[in-house]
């Protein structure tokens, strides 16, 4: 039985943000969403330690990733912290593997995990490529060699004892490390190396938000949309997943809500998936007066099957009246809450033709859409 720990405790002083690293959004998911997936197949046992009031965004963050966890608060140092996770944890063998490395392959955990079971303790790391310099004061105090230097990554993992006896010892003496490995290299044990990945890189500074989605191979692609509907008496005007007081309707198979038409359009388009006509032919009686909010929630789902995420959202409503404008907020609200996506991805605008054409007869009204979405060629 494997038991992972999770260190997810830290400030994230370095990111120059007020939201903790490990709640960031690498293509569309938090960095802890990323991290425990990589795990998936791997442990029997989660122990996720967060920093204390965090409770409920790690949650969120674990959604429905895992159906079984431990969550528990973290210490005043990393240490503090994974001893915590570490006397809870029941497993033969420990892997502790830091919150803000979202990346790491099955390849370099499995690595980790059949090295530990052989040697007791195993550890992922990189020969360092450039020179290293001890400083002091701002000076070169010596150069060392860098032939016999590594940099040490995480998953590391450790049969359970050997890293309860390191870290209990180090509690006696008031000894302080930045990895566990240290811990147990003070006790005179063996420690094994296994080759490490460059791509296993920790969220540390704001670039690395950038290098991230890079690694992941994540396209932008964009769709654009256009509908337009006959105004006609005895219909609801509905505009944006609203109802508009309004003396005429639009008339249609469905609800005829021609924004959210124009949006389904260039999502759709975006996608590579057709149009709506393909999906919500007008000739099935499924779609008859259909709620076309729920017609867009769908097309999401099918974007969000295919591994595309909805960055932004634009629109364009064309019509000489009613006036827009007062219902534009609940508009961006319905249309971000059916497509899951942040209110502010969504943008709706709205004009007249000046008494020009159909519009500015009062005879119709048009909607165009141009969206933006992403998909992950690297699917982890």
């Amino acid at each position: 039985m494997i038991s992972a720990i999770i260190p997810a405790a830290g400030e994230s002083r370095r990111m120059q943000t007020s939201i903790n690293k490990q709640f960031l959004r690498i293509a569309g998911q938090p960095v802890l969403t990323r991290t425990l997936l990589s795990l998936r197949g791997f442990v029997d046992e989660y122990i996720i330690v967060c920093r204390q009031g965090e409770e409920d965004q790690c949650r969120t963050a674990i959604g429905d990733v895992l159906e079984d966890y431990k969550l528990l608060p973290g210490g005043a140092s990393r240490q503090d912290s994974v001893y915590a996770g570490l006397r809870h944890a029941r497993g033969d063998y420990v892997l502790i593997h830091d919150g803000s490395r979202p990346l790491a392959s099955p390849e370099l955990i499995r690595r980790v995990i059949e090295a530990a079971k052989v040697h007791g303790a195993a550890i992922p790391a990189l020969p360092v490529t450039d020179t290293i310099k001890e400083v002091a004061g701002g000076m070169v105090q010596a150069t060392l060699d860098r032939t016999l230097l590594q940099a040490v990554q995480t998953p590391q993992v450790f049969r359970r004892e050997l890293l309860l006896a390191a870290y209990e010892q180090a509690g006696k003496g008031r000894q302080q490390a930045t990895d566990d490995a240290f811990l147990v290299e003070a006790l005179g044990q063996p420690v094994n190396v296994v080759p490490g990945e460059a791509a296993n890189l920790k969220i540390t500074h704001p670039q690395d938000i950038l290098r991230a989605t890079q690694i992941l191979g994540e396209t932008i692609r964009t769709g654009i949309g256009y509908d337009v509907h006959q105004l006609a008496p005895g219909r609801d005007l509905i505009l944006g997943g609203v109802n508009i007081p309004f003396a005429k309707g639009l008339l249609g198979h469905s609800d005829a809500d021609v924004l959210i038409h124009a949006v389904m359009d260039a999502l759709l388009g975006a996608a590579g998936l057709g149009d709506i006509g393909r999906h919500f032919p007008d000739t099935d009686p499924a779609w008859a007066g259909a709620d076309s909010c729920r017609l867009l929630a769908h097309v999401a789902g099918l974007l969000a099957a295919r591994g595309m995420r909805i960055i932004n959202i634009d629109a364009l409503i064309i019509a000489q009246q009613p006036k827009i404008s007062p219902y534009i907020p609940k508009m961006q609200k319905k249309i971000a809450d059916s497509a899951k996506v942040e209110i502010a991805g969504v943008n709706i605008k709205a004009t007249s033709t000046e008494g020009l054409g159909f519009a500015g007869r009062g005879e119709g009204i048009a909607a165009q859409s141009v969206c933006t979405v992403a998909a992950t060629g690297n699917r982890r």
